[in-house]
């Protein structure tokens, strides 16, 4: 569980996030939503750590995060998997040596045992058969699988996505929303998605929080979120011509 307790961050003087207070719960998907600018991907890093909010408290599991030195954040970093936008693939290592990286990086386990490690995590995204490839050998779907598989090869307790359906198809963006929910409720992370995607909060927004101009605006589940009277939350929902008509058919 990671508890936000009114937060706040402002660059050079302006005011980007307002008192912001949410609750991120293990076993579900914890979706963050809002425009462009609304304040959601600096609320994501001040959750990482690579922003220090100016005010207010972030706890991981009752450990103050905001608090914390750096050689103890760094131990909860270590709990941490992160799917980057692009994926971030090291495009000089294959498949295999890209998941791999995070148990060189944090780990004395024997090359065996991380292979093993390995295999289990490209098994579990369904790419058993890619080891020896490289991204630039692979789809744009498959480098998100891959990205996945990283993030989650050091068996985190949190995972952070940011924007994983950037760039892809619609039937592949449903793939890899549906994996990364799969993953959440198998492993009882405490999963916390950044998307402005609505077919992902419609899919699996277990949990959703709608940020808009720097302030927490709503708060609800994918079951909610089409019948709020929230004036800025539907205007962001249904903003072009189709998600209107579907609405009238509501």
């Amino acid at each position: 569980m990671i508890e936000v307790k009114n937060i706040s961050k402002s660059f050079d003087g302006k005011l980007v996030l307002k008192n912001i207070t949410v609750t991120l719960e293990p076993g579900v998907n914890n979706l963050i939503i809002g425009m462009s600018g609304s304040g959601k991907t600096v609320l994501l890093k001040s959750l990482l750590g690579l922003h220090e909010v100016d005010e207010g408290e972030i706890f991981f599991d009752g450990r103050n995060f905001t608090q914390m030195k750096e050689n103890d954040r760094k131990k909860i970093r270590q709990e941490i998997g992160t799917v980057f936008q692009g994926g971030a693939l090291f495009d000089s290592m294959s498949v295999e040596e890209n998941v791999m990286f995070p148990l060189n990086m944090f780990t004395n386990m024997k090359k065996e045992e991380k292979l093993e490690r390995v295999n289990f995590c490209l098994q579990r995204v369904h790419l058993d058969e890619a080891n020896k490839k490289f991204p630039s050998e692979i789809s744009g779907g498959m480098k998100k699988r891959v990205a996945i598989a990283r993030a989650i090869v050091l068996n985190p307790k949190y995972l952070f996505c940011d924007e994983p359906n950037s760039g892809l198809d619609p039937k592949t963006s449903i793939v890899i929303d549906n994996l990364i929910s799969e993953i959440t409720h198998e492993y009882n992370m405490t999963t916390v998605i950044n998307t402005h995607d609505m077919n992902s909060v419609i899919e699996i927004g277990d949990r959703v929080a709608y940020i808009f101009e720097g302030n927490l605006w709503w708060n609800g589940t994918n079951k909610t979120i089409l019948n709020t009277d929230n004036q800025e939350l539907n205007d962001f929902i249904y903003a072009t011509q189709l998600t209107r008509h579907l609405k009238g058919k509501l």
